[in-house]
């Protein structure tokens, strides 16, 4: 890590997640391998093989806007910017000139429920089917509407910037939002990720791509990270956001400090459009930038929060780049998607949470419903009850569909 950057430390979390808001629920969940997953809420899914997710229940936007803001907001508009709120709730008060902050927000699919409800059946004069936008479609709509309300709502005159990137988009932001501070375009940022896809059309669509797991039967139990019998992600929706600060703001002012951000990598495969390239190489890559990024070599990590999805092909990837980088059955690997599913475009920053949480409390959480681990996953998987882990530095992966990777180091604040 070179000394002429400026440190960054995460000082404040907000989480709506599944399995609970704040870290204080989400955390229980995750330590009792606790999933919530039930029927699909919000549409009728008995024409898809797929019907059940794992949905945030009682989200009340009217808790977090006005009646009319939130008509003009997409949900995960909606769930964004209410976990960013919440995160700089937690941060407490920071006296910083407003061009001095920054807000980066990733997302996979945007406001994709405007978006389809735009298609609902409507006659058109010539007796076929037309879309009704509303006059807010676009800005419903859009990949940076996020980014765009969580500036608005803070008075944010520094960078205001979205992050694509699938399933990494979420941790894509935190690392860039880092890297805002570090390089003294922003002495504050918030950053993170929200996604609420689970539409009839984006459903249909993954169950079409064959991605999802199938095991209606038992919903609870179906998302299995690096399990032998695992045939599929869980969809989920959520968002998690982060308060990022430089370190001697934070501490100038006294702020309580989850950790430190000590490295960020990205790279892509190069590969496929969904599928993960099986060699690893462009994961490994990433992997061993962040590392090389927070002057940390592999021995220093004591924990690794896997991006696991619970896919056949995706949980052996990433599997064989930790083998590579770490050895084998060498660090503790958990994966909070046994517990929330697949948040998609916020799983990174929602999952990049559960490793500062990890780094806080010294347990890594169990894997919820590995029952019989994969024979060629060669990792040290923790099962069944949290696990103690030696003080020092956490790593947290994100991979998403096109090949893009992210990994983020994170460790205890120290002088």
């Amino acid at each position: 890590m070179t000394s002429d950057r400026h440190r960054v430390a995460v000082t404040g979390v907000g989480l709506i997640t599944p399995v609970g808001r704040g870290a204080k629920e989400f955390w229980h969940a995750l330590c009792t391998a606790a999933p919530s997953v039930g029927p699909i809420a919000g549409f009728d899914p008995s024409w898809l093989p797929v019907r059940f997710a794992a949905q945030v229940g009682g989200f009340d936007a009217v808790e977090h806007f006005t009646a009319r803001e939130a008509k003009r907001l997409d949900r995960a508009t909606r769930l964004g910017a209410a976990a960013a709120a919440a995160a700089l709730a937690d941060a407490g008060p920071i006296d910083a000139a407003p061009e001095r902050w920054g807000v980066v927000a990733g997302t996979g699919h945007g406001g994709v429920s405007s978006f389809e409800e735009a298609f609902e059946a409507a006659p058109g004069p010539d007796g076929g089917v037309r879309p009704r936008p509303g006059p807010l479609h676009v800005p419903m709509v859009m990949a940076n509407a996020t980014a765009a309300v969580v500036s608005m709502r803070h008075r944010v005159r520094g960078p205001s910037l979205a992050i694509s990137t699938a399933c990494a988009s979420g941790a894509h932001a935190l690392g860039e939002g880092a890297r805002l501070i570090r390089e003294g375009a922003a002495d504050v940022v918030l950053a993170g990720g929200t996604e609420a896809a689970i539409t009839p059309v984006t459903v249909a669509a993954f169950c079409r791509l064959g991605a999802l797991s199938e095991r209606g039967d038992d919903p609870v139990r179906a998302s299995r990270p690096f399990d032998a019998h695992r045939d599929g992600f869980v969809m989920g929706e959520g968002a998690g956001f982060v308060l990022l600060e430089r370190l001697d703001h934070a501490v100038e002012r006294g702020a309580r400090r989850y950790g430190e951000v000590l490295g960020y990598g990205r790279s892509s495969d190069g590969y496929h459009l969904t599928a993960p390239d099986p060699s690893g190489a462009g994961a490994r890559v990433c992997v061993e930038q962040a590392l090389a990024d927070a002057g940390l070599d592999a021995a220093d990590i004591a924990h690794v929060n896997a991006h696991a999805t619970s896919t056949r092909r995706g949980d052996l990837a990433e599997a064989r780049v930790l083998g590579e980088v770490f050895g084998p059955g060498r660090v503790p690997v958990t994966a909070p998607k046994g517990v929330t599913g697949h948040l998609l475009g916020a799983s990174g920053a929602v999952e990049a949470v559960a490793a500062l949480l990890s780094l806080r409390d010294g347990i890594a959480p169990p894997i919820a419903n590995l029952d019989r681990p994969d024979p060629a996953v060669e990792l040290d998987l923790v099962r069944g009850a949290p696990r103690p882990i030696r003080g020092g530095p956490v790593l947290s992966n994100s991979f998403g569909f096109g090949g893009h990777n992210a990994a983020l180091v994170f460790g205890a604040v120290r002088a």
